[in-house]
């Protein structure tokens, strides 16, 4: 009796666009995901609470946030979602085979991405999983190019490409010691191109009349930490991510705001063998997306 009622009171449909919702903090943004109404999202999410009998979200206008509950529930619903997805696998004997390639922007070489993969590659160990790490722009030239089947990358707020993971601000960083001078070009520590934040940084700049100059490029996420750390210059980078050791930049610099970002997920066009395996990791990837926003400790 109490499994039954279990199930009957945390439906799967209603968790999933619980955790679409608590990962945009946006109803319309979930339902446009989730390829429902809004007014279905809305019905979702009373249904559930209704059955928690607490309230998950504290919305009005402007804003949706998280209650304490609502924060218990994300770890709660993942955690049932993944039991329910491998019982439907085992019991429906359908096993994903294939080689998926991946690409993932190097903003996630820190974060729990490793973790999210290596569930995956547990739960569907006949799928040969190949991984690039690369800027975003280039991942997004590979994919168009048919050379890789999904892409976990930043977009501009222009593009409508991809499903969204999350949304951030861009914010300028650099070590706590950095001081710049207001009478010298700013020193850059940035991506070579078609990096999306370089771009970004430069047309913000431009847009301001303040001059810049390079201090740094690398390809590395860990190379721009290291000069960034080392006080040879400022980065933009999202506000979620920022590295350890590295600090947002006081406004009274005077650096222009830098705007948002979108993290999203892009399939390829072209439709392949891969493609099943391409869902089953998005779906994991869009199931933990919070997740994707607490980066890994370093060191012991």
């Amino acid at each position: 009796m109490g499994g039954r009622r279990l199930c009957g009171v945390y439906e799967p449909s209603q968790l999933r666009t619980f955790l679409a919702v608590a990962q945009t903090l946006s109803f319309t943004q979930a339902a446009r995901r989730l390829g429902l109404r809004q007014s279905t999202v809305s019905q979702h999410v009373r249904r559930l609470e209704d059955a928690t009998g607490r309230q998950l979200f504290t919305r009005d206008t402007h804003s949706v946030e998280l209650t304490e509950d609502g924060e218990a529930m994300l770890g709660f619903a993942r955690r049932i979602l993944a039991v329910h997805e491998q019982a439907a696998a085992f019991f429906t004997g359908t096993r994903l085979r294939g080689r998926l390639r991946f690409g993932a922007s190097e903003d996630f070489v820190l974060t729990r991405l490793p973790e999210i993969l290596e569930g995956f590659r547990h739960e569907h160990p006949e799928v040969d999983l190949e991984l690039t790490v690369e800027l975003s722009g280039t991942l997004h030239e590979q994919l168009a190019a048919g050379k890789l089947d999904l892409v976990l990358a930043k977009r501009r707020p222009e593009d409508p490409r991809g499903e969204p993971v999350w949304q951030d601000r861009l914010v300028w960083i650099g070590a706590e010691r950095l001081r710049l001078d207001p009478e010298r070009p700013v020193p850059l520590i940035v991506y070579p191109p078609p990096g999306i934040t370089r771009a970004l940084a430069l047309e913000a700049l431009q847009r301001q009349g303040r001059e810049w100059r390079i201090a740094c490029t690398s390809g590395s996420l860990n190379g721009l930490i290291a000069a960034a750390r080392a006080g040879l210059g400022v980065m933009a980078h999202s506000r979620g991510l920022i590295p350890p050791g590295l600090v947002r930049v006081p406004e009274r610099s005077g650096l222009p705001e830098l705007g948002r970002v979108d993290f999203v997920l892009v399939h390829g066009r072209r439709r392949t063998t891969a493609q099943d395996a391409a869902d089953a990791l998005a779906a994991k990837i869009l199931a933990g997306g919070d997740r994707l926003q607490q980066r890994r400790r370093e060191g012991p």
